[in-house]
């Protein structure tokens, strides 16, 4: 039987401005871009998958300008399961307390004890009225990390070790106190206060569960996304400003003092050139993540549950999982491999003029049927490749020397592909890479 095939071809246009995308807030639907269309190296991505799936990963999700690229699930998890964020969970206490502060409910520059009550410490009185809640937020108590259970929220686990304000070190005790303190001000529990002011805005499911002393946030990969993309713009959900008070949060993602410049309140932030780590007094005079952009601000949980956000690029990144490599190493190791795959790659959207070097050798007809060539008079003579891609990113074609020339190389339609399969109706992409030239065109087959 003789298929009729129409072939559009589509050029994206080059914009300065990006519109970003917010999935329904109810509902499974989250529209998605293909890593073809963006330019990303494919066997990169293919190396960065098997990174991942070789170091524990559940769950691993990139949103371009907040549309679905890369939503990868290893072994029995998938979109509907469940995991902790551990650490990350930080970051949502800190928008909190900032809507909290937004509603009048506290003042950052608040006594902590007008939130806890006095004495919720086993300081003087005068040195425990030196902390406040910002000094929870950026982890300056001035309280002992050093005391035998970190976490320990207890009065006489939390002992003196210097001022508030003049010593930084990552303690989740304090921290874990800001939940009291959103609670005791708001008049209600941290659960209902993440759903009434969070979660029912942005369509993100998830709870606080409790353990020991810790109360640890649990959800879906796509909620954590979700989250992400929210801080991605500032606050603001498809139109709706969850947070009206951008000082604060412009403060939640920059520097919130001088002890350790690479830490907000609650976020980490890479490029800055020198940072700390739990549980050590060290200053490493490197950034944070050296191999990510500089405008990196990140989520980190223990066992490398991560949030990732990157505004130049545009990119959410998430990850859920068991540890990956001892020491947080994977931070550094895993952005190695994403910015092969992305860093470096030519967006559709960048791509415009063709060098006279790589013409286009025919007009696309209509119709476009299996036998149609898209040729190519090529200078270079090596490191040339010519591929058809399918939506999903398989290759469904690949580079010919059609016309037996040096310089000249095709692509063939022909009426089965490599899979043994005839093209289905669809979205294909063509990526034409030669030395250092990069163009991919959009192809849509309506049979």
């Amino acid at each position: 039987m003789k298929i009729t095939m129409l072939f559009a071809i589509i050029f994206y246009l080059s914009s300065n401005a990006q519109t970003i995308y917010f999935p329904p807030i109810t509902g499974d639907s989250w529209d998605t871009l293909s890593s073809i269309s963006l330019g990303w190296d494919q066997t990169e991505l293919e190396n960065t998958y098997n990174y991942l799936k070789d170091y524990h990963t559940k769950a691993f999700i990139i949103l371009k300008d907040g549309k679905i690229v890369v939503e990868w699930y290893f072994d029995s998890f998938n979109k509907d399961s469940t995991w902790y964020w551990a650490s990350a969970g930080k970051t949502i206490t800190a928008l909190l307390v900032g809507i909290a502060q937004e509603e009048g409910y506290l003042n950052i520059n608040d006594k902590s004890s007008v939130h806890l009550g006095k004495g919720w410490t086993s300081l003087t009185e005068e040195k425990e009225d030196l902390i406040t809640i910002r000094h929870q937020l950026t982890m300056t108590t001035g309280l002992d990390d050093g005391v035998s259970d970190n976490g320990c929220t207890l009065k006489d686990c939390l002992q003196y070790k210097a001022d508030a304000g003049t010593r930084w070190a990552y303690h989740n005790a304090p921290y874990t106190l800001l939940g009291k303190v959103i609670e005791n001000a708001t008049g209600q529990t941290r659960d209902v206060y993440t759903t009434l002011k969070l979660k029912n805005k942005i369509g993100m499911n998830g709870l606080w569960i409790t353990y020991g002393y810790n109360e640890v946030y649990f959800s879906n990969a796509r909620s954590m996304a979700r989250f992400g993309l929210l801080i991605s713009n500032n606050g603001i959900w498809d139109g709706e400003k969850i947070m009206n008070d951008e000082q604060y949060l412009s403060d939640m993602i920059n520097t919130s003092q001088n002890l350790n410049i690479s830490y907000g309140y609650l976020w980490w932030l890479n490029g800055k050139g020198h940072y700390m780590l739990p549980q050590s007094q060290i200053v490493f005079n490197t950034d944070l993540i050296p191999e990510a952009p500089d405008d990196v601000i990140a989520a980190l949980g223990t066992n490398d549950q991560k949030i990732y956000i990157s505004k130049s690029l545009g990119l959410v990144v998430i990850r859920m999982g068991n540890s990956a490599l001892a020491l947080s190493s994977f931070d550094n190791e895993l952005w190695g491999h994403l910015m092969k795959a992305v860093g470096t790659s030519s967006s559709v959207e960048d791509i415009n003029n063709v060098p006279s070097q790589f013409k286009l050798e025919q007009n696309y007809p209509n119709p476009f049927n299996p036998s149609t060539v898209i040729s190519y008079k090529i200078q270079a003579t090596s490191d040339v490749t010519l591929k058809v891609y399918d939506i999903l990113g398989r290759e469904v074609a690949t580079l010919v020397n059609e016309y037996q020339q040096p310089g000249k190389y095709s692509v063939q339609f022909n009426a089965e592909t490599r899979r043994g399969e005839s093209l289905p109706s669809g979205v294909y992409f063509y990526q034409l890479k030669a030395v250092s030239f990069t163009e991919i065109k959009k192809l849509v087959l309506m049979k």
